[in-house]
């Protein structure tokens, strides 16, 4: 890759956003914006080859993609306001104050999460114009075929057109409840990427778990006083930093079996302090942060051996009482096996039955359970059963492995 592509590279992760954030503000579409905004780099790709880097990558990339729109604007006469509004937009505007940039990127987040949208079209339009992927990238790694997620696209931006959704931030009383559908958005884009779906699917996509990582960052920064947004960040950061011991061989490694030297000590550290500063502020803390709290515990010990269980079921109790699905007794149930051992946890599993007979998670809990109470013939069914509904190749060799040692 020559000096010109990299810094393209580059400019791409650090700009796209901010490119198509600030096209939209101006021209209120954002086909126009995401169409320019591509345009512009491909333009660079031949330009900066040419020309060199320029000393300003992203106000190069804006400037062009502006006048890019304006060109596309001018040449369809058949949109009469659009036509007006383009011969009133100067080429040599003044430049925007600071923190318009990022006042930009946070209402497109709102604009690609709001809740006319399905979830599936949010996380599809989040990745594209806020992440950049290309279609076939987001088809791949959630398993549709690429007409199929062009669609789901265009009939998004058209929901979002019709609708005359506003390009803003939410106000203070709508705020909460937006940044709540925000960050199930991108909590689903990173655990398609920690663990994804689909045979002949790589087990880890860190191409996601990156993307999830890098949109929350900036919603972090442009939100740092929103206790779930830092607990979101904190969250990922300390599930990331196993993602190095987590497969090996193309065998999923279960965290009780992980070689705690692979963890990425620097993510530790940062999701850490992430989790320290939310308890500072003593307020009660949310769902997300509390699952960064739990995590914040397993990866503060160097050993299993080590791991302070009672403070992790506090936690669930906690967790609990905040979300009250069967999901999360589930895990609930694993922190109690190691506290008053795996017949008062298969109990409480067994209860589960019910909702999660379907949920792969259920029947590899079990499965554990069962194997540690000498029960083979009803774990290797359960192992069974868990192989049968999992979708990810690494688990799957993971779990048959463990089926297979059973006596």
């Amino acid at each position: 890759m020559s000096d010109a592509d990299a810094a393209v590279t580059r400019a791409h992760h650090a700009e796209w956003a901010r490119v198509v954030a600030t096209l939209t503000r101006r021209f209120g579409d954002l086909d126009i914006a995401e169409e320019a905004a591509a345009e512009a780099f491909a333009t660079a790709v031949e330009r900066w080859a040419a020309d060199g880097v320029p000393p300003n990558p992203g106000a190069w990339l804006t400037t062009t993609a502006t006048r890019k729109a304006i060109d596309r604007v001018r040449r369809e006469n058949k949109r009469a306001d659009k036509q007006q509004a383009a011969l009133t937009i100067s080429e040599n505007d003044p430049p925007e104050p600071p923190g318009a940039i990022d006042d930009d990127r946070l209402r497109l987040v709102f604009t690609c999460c709001h809740p006319a949208l399905a979830v599936p079209a949010r996380v599809a339009l989040t990745l594209r114009l806020l992440g950049g992927l290309t279609v076939p990238e987001i088809a791949r790694a959630f398993l549709v075929r690429e007409t199929a997620l062009e669609q789901r696209i265009t009939r998004a931006k058209a929901k979002l057109k019709a609708a005359r959704v506003p390009y803003r931030v939410p106000s203070a009383e709508d705020l909460p409840a937006r940044v709540s559908a925000v960050l199930v958005v991108l909590y689903l884009v990173f655990n398609e990427g920690y663990l994804a779906t689909g045979a002949g699917t790589d087990p880890v996509r860190h191409d996601l778990t990156a993307e999830a990582i890098r949109l929350t960052r900036l919603l972090h920064a442009l939100l740092p006083d929103d206790g779930e947004v830092t607990g979101l960040l904190a969250l990922m950061l300390l599930i990331e930093a196993r993602r190095p011991a987590r497969v090996v061989a193309g065998e999923l490694v279960a965290l009780d079996e992980q070689d705690r030297g692979a963890w990425d000590e620097g993510l530790i550290a940062e999701g850490h302090r992430l989790v320290r500063e939310r308890l500072a502020t003593g307020v009660a803390p949310g769902r997300y942060q509390v699952l960064a709290a739990i995590n914040a515990v397993h990866t503060s010990a160097r050993d299993v051996r080590d791991t302070d269980w009672s403070q992790i079921l506090a936690l669930y109790d906690q967790l609990v009482r905040l979300d009250p699905s069967p999901i999360v007794a589930l895990n609930r149930a694993i922190a109690v096996a190691e506290l008053d051992g795996p017949e008062v946890a298969l109990a409480a599993v067994d209860r589960l039955a019910g909702r999660l007979a379907g949920y792969h998670a259920y029947h590899v809990t079990r499965a554990d359970l069962l194997r540690r109470l000498g029960r083979g013939e009803q774990a290797r069914a359960a192992y069974d059963k868990a192989i049968e509904l999992a979708g990810n190749t690494a688990e799957i060799a993971h779990l048959t492995r463990r089926r297979d040692r059973l006596g």
